[in-house]
């Protein structure tokens, strides 16, 4: 019997994100210079000592798929495993009719492990957490279930389940993305909002996702139908994950908690600009708690040329990620991420962008606010995100926030 068994549920579509999930999984899209979304929750349970380990697949999930398998092998010979496991049709005809429903319909892998306890947690946000904490927590508490959640600003609060508690944590009330959601008490301008991250103890959680199978008019959601049939009738309580620490010994002090769910364009965004800050709000050079991101292929470091101060053409990158394979020819590159094999020739300026992998930017290009996804050559003297009008008539995605989004593979020869 194994002391838990995580479960990943890494199936959803995304619509969101598009273009950048048109062909992808929200777990699979790039994020950071180096990673895919999905390997900042697999790599908090790996630092937490967790690794048996399910990832549910379901919607466009060959990349994601393909990225487990080839980078997430852990030691078999202790039982250790990161399993991607596709969608099967296991007890019906249907593919997942919901988040409760992904983990009934793979009840048979709770079976197989006979764990004692089941982490149920969402595959597709960004943040460092010790996960043993919270399971130290639902053991203290002996809990039957046990929800992360975290305060954020009252008018961000209906995109969540808003939590009510008790003044020892024990939910008393949940709604899930309510019009008018509920303050912290003492705290009108915050809310406490669910992360969408679960543990549970293995019983409760199989008959509460049995009970959920029976019923037609459910909607097989843990928000809209697992927490409120539970929390009046067991022990559910809420683990705060603003008291998450993880500690830095290079600088002899503990990380502050981070957390964002970058479903939209904006929020993918945003978080690519928490990194490149000065001192980010998430750290990813904490070499005790590190993310694990894996490349397909090796590609050298990355290459700075041309510092020719009397013509301008100098190689330069400032407040940046700049990943490996990476060539900045006489370009700038400021308050950007670009992931291996991006090439920025000269005289190009690139401000507030990310750049996913092997994108060739072109001489005198100005790109600002612009997401561009992978294998795009862009020719020279091109500007996005100067002009919304013409980025949209390109077919581009233009945000009400003023983000253009160049799709993948896209090609300029239907611009001429």
């Amino acid at each position: 019997m194994s002391k838990a068994l995580v479960m990943i549920l890494a199936g959803g579509q995304g619509k969101r994100l598009a273009p950048l999930t048109l062909d992808r999984a929200k777990p699979a899209v790039p994020f950071g210079g180096t990673y895919r979304i999905i390997d900042f929750v697999l790599s908090n349970f790996v630092n937490s000592g967790f690794m048996q380990i399910k990832v549910l697949t379901q919607f466009m999930s060959n990349s994601l798929n393909q990225h487990i398998s080839r980078n997430w092998t852990l030691s078999p010979t202790f039982n250790q495993y990161v399993d991607s496991v596709p969608a099967q049709m296991r007890t019906g005809d249907n593919w997942y009719l919901g988040s409760a429903d992904a983990i009934y319909q793979n009840i048979n892998l709770i079976r197989d492990e006979t764990p004692r306890h089941v982490f149920v947690f969402s595959g597709d946000h960004i943040y460092k957490m010790d996960v043993s904490q919270m399971y130290n927590y639902h053991n203290i508490k002996k809990a039957d279930m046990t929800i992360a959640a975290i305060p954020v600003p009252i008018e961000e609060a209906s995109s969540f389940g808003v939590i009510e508690i008790d003044r020892d944590y024990r939910m008393i009330g949940f709604e899930e993305k309510p019009k008018n959601p509920k303050c912290i008490p003492g705290r009108p301008d915050m809310a406490l909002v669910s992360m969408g991250n679960y543990l549970f103890t293995t019983d409760v959680l199989v008959s509460a996702v049995n009970e959920d199978a029976k019923d037609e008019s459910s909607e097989h959601d843990f928000g809209k139908n697992i927490i409120p049939a539970l929390y009046p009738y067991k022990r559910v309580f809420v683990y705060d994950f603003l008291r998450n620490s993880i500690y830095m010994p290079n600088e002899d002090e503990y990380e502050k908690p981070y957390w964002r769910d970058v479903g939209t364009i904006k929020a993918y965004f945003d978080s690519h600009m928490d990194l490149v800050s000065v001192s980010p709000a998430i750290n990813l050079y904490n070499r005790n708690w590190p993310i694990f991101g894996f490349q397909e292929v090796n590609m050298p470091p990355a290459k700075f040329v041309f510092a020719d101060d009397k013509n301008k053409r100098l190689g330069v990158a400032t407040d940046s990620i700049i990943s490996e394979g990476c060539i900045i020819s006489g370009g700038s590159v400021n308050r950007s991420v670009l992931s291996p094999g991006v090439r920025v020739n000269s005289y190009a300026s690139i401000k507030n962008c990310i750049i996913l992998n092997n994108v060739n930017v072109g001489r005198y290009c100005e790109l600002k606010n612009v997401i561009i996804d992978k294998n795009v050559v862009i020719p020279p003297d091109t500007k996005i995100g100067f002009d919304p009008k013409k980025d949209a008539d390109r077919g581009f995605t233009v945000t009400e926030d003023g983000i253009t989004v160049v799709p993948k593979g896209y090609s300029f020869q239907e611009d001429r």
